[in-house]
């Protein structure tokens, strides 16, 4: 499976230049965080995408979206791949209206507010992000799938902090690396 980290938002602009969570729930794409999903999208034009998997959070839908218009697969909304409950930008949008927003996806099985309280643990991120991992390692299609997703469900699954837009390869059936508490 490919993991494939959102593009840049304003909350990422701000936190990374200050180190100070500028109050921003569930925030968009920034114009660079569109170029990001586009060049992530070039990427994996040739990599044998045929579906992808998001976060219900706006950064990654857009982020999908943009990725699923030029390979022409399908998105699947997937609330494991949500991101650690750790700042304001992990407060996400209802339900409902996500799905006013996208109306071609489909959200039906998610609560109505599907996110959960700040403050989630390191441990609890990583039980979800195993939790889709062993849910793809079934899947006979596993190395045509595309996660996107977080920093944090990147970081429990391959031990790497990335960048916006950074694609990674996991190995679902593999090794795990060893769990590192967030910084």
């Amino acid at each position: 499976m490919i993991l494939l980290r959102h593009g840049q938002t304003l909350w990422n602009l701000h936190f990374g230049q200050t180190r100070i969570d500028p109050g921003l729930p569930d925030p968009g794409l920034t114009q660079e965080g569109r170029r990001q999903a586009a060049a992530a999208a070039e990427a994996l034009a040739c990599r044998g995408v045929k579906l992808l998997f998001a976060s219900p959070y706006r950064r990654t839908l857009e982020t999908a979206a943009v990725v699923a218009e030029r390979l022409d697969v399908p998105v699947f909304i997937e609330p494991l791949l949500r991101e650690r409950a750790g700042f304001s930008c992990d407060i996400g949008t209802r339900a409902g209206m996500l799905a006013e927003a996208w109306p071609a996806l489909d959200f039906s099985a998610l609560d109505e507010r599907w996110w959960c309280d700040l403050g989630e643990s390191d441990e609890e991120v990583l039980a979800r992000a195993r939790a889709f991992r062993a849910a793809i390692a079934e899947r006979p299609d596993r190395d045509s799938i595309c996660a996107v997703t977080h920093w944090g469900v990147v970081r429990a699954l391959t031990g790497e902090t990335v960048e916006n837009g950074a694609i990674r390869e996991h190995d679902p059936s593999g090794a795990l690396p060893p769990v590192t508490p967030a910084c």
